[in-house]
């Protein structure tokens, strides 16, 4: 075939393959896609680079300034959520000491003066989700519209492109060290019957200005999920499908699997792998594949798992596998936890089997 791009143009006679470069990347991703009778992939060089070959970023042009500024605004306060969450040491021993001894006026006092603050953090938390979800709307929007294909836009707007791929590494980080972190959720357990007692005992309590009961309703569901942060982009990407109902669901379950495709093959292909620059950089193509395989098995009503799935799921399921355990031991379980059509009998008992 014969293939033009603005930045460069491929040729391949027979069955002679490139490699070594990210042309020949963009063939082996075509050649597995054509082999999977899949609709061709054509990203520019650019925009892989922009992945983590290289240190280049990709830039936003006229076109994407409104929305990736808007984005941008967002993921500039991504890592002192992740630094917050990670310094977040609870509150556990005030908390036993009070409930151990109910009378006791200064420990309980202690304990509610523990709480409260983390109780101001984990709603700054809850507030960013609703910040990305808004963001993850706007992304979707642009990269799925008509006329443009997917894999146009995705072409097009490699910075937008990016930024989805930056709030789905944020959502997996925030979700790997919120499950390590069960102090959260006992913390909040806390606050809410302490609120309750001190709410029939008539006493105003001047943080409920802060969490009120509805806040405190929305945010114990939030943290109640083992992936908080997962879930609230899946249902975001759920209710752009059904609020879209004119555009066809192949526009964004495309842009999906073509990004999952575009990782697993930056993954598995040493001559692009050895490029990454560090360790953080392989995670970060593990955590958008990840990321964007949960988002399409929620979105496509047959899931990823099915046979007829555009995502290889057996091959990305060994790339993970073939990383150090403790480097994807979180990935596996969410692939495991957070989707929606794992245990379905359409998914083949091979792919069950690789995530037992």
């Amino acid at each position: 075939f014969v293939f033009h791009q603005s930045h460069f143009t491929l040729m391949e006679k027979h069955q002679h393959q490139t490699c070594g470069s990210t042309a020949g990347l963009i063939l082996v991703v075509k050649r597995q896609e054509l082999f999977q009778n899949m609709f061709v992939l054509t990203l520019t060089a650019t925009y892989l680079l922009s992945w983590g070959v290289s240190v280049s970023d990709a830039q936003p042009t006229e076109g994407e300034r409104e929305v990736w500024n808007q984005v941008n605004s967002v993921l500039q306060d991504s890592e002192s959520i992740l630094s917050g969450l990670q310094a977040y040491k609870g509150a556990g021993q005030e908390i036993r000491d009070a409930i151990q001894n109910p009378n006791d006026f200064m420990l309980q006092e202690r304990a509610w003066n523990s709480v409260c603050p983390l109780v101001i953090k984990l709603k700054k938390f809850y507030s960013f989700s609703l910040r990305l979800e808004e963001a993850l709307q706007s992304l979707l929007e642009s990269l799925t519209c008509p006329p443009l294909t997917p894999t146009q836009h995705l072409e097009r707007e490699q910075a937008l492109a990016k930024q989805f791929a930056e709030i789905l590494h944020f959502t997996l980080r925030f979700d790997e060290l919120k499950m390590r972190i069960p102090a959260i959720q006992n913390d909040f357990s806390y606050y809410r019957r302490t609120i309750s007692r001190n709410r029939i005992n008539n006493m105003n309590l001047d943080i409920e200005n802060e969490v009120n009961n509805e806040m405190a309703n929305r945010m114990s569901l939030f943290y109640a999920e083992a992936t908080p942060m997962l879930k609230t982009l899946s249902n975001a990407t759920t209710n752009f499908v059904t609020e879209n109902k004119t555009l066809p669901l192949e526009n964004t379950t495309d842009c999906l699997s073509t990004m999952a495709s575009v990782c697993k093959v930056m993954l598995e292909t040493p001559e692009y792998s050895s490029r990454f620059s560090s360790e953080d950089t392989l995670l970060f193509c593990m955590r958008v594949m990840v990321g964007v395989i949960i988002l399409y098995d929620h979105v496509h009503p047959n899931g990823a798992f099915n046979k007829s799935s555009k995502i290889d799921m057996k091959g990305c399921i060994k790339v993970l596998k073939d990383q150090p355990a403790d480097n994807v031991e979180g990935l596996l379980n969410a692939l495991k936890f957070t989707t929606k059509h794992l245990n379905d009998e359409s998914t083949p008992k091979n792919i069950r089997t690789m995530l037992q």
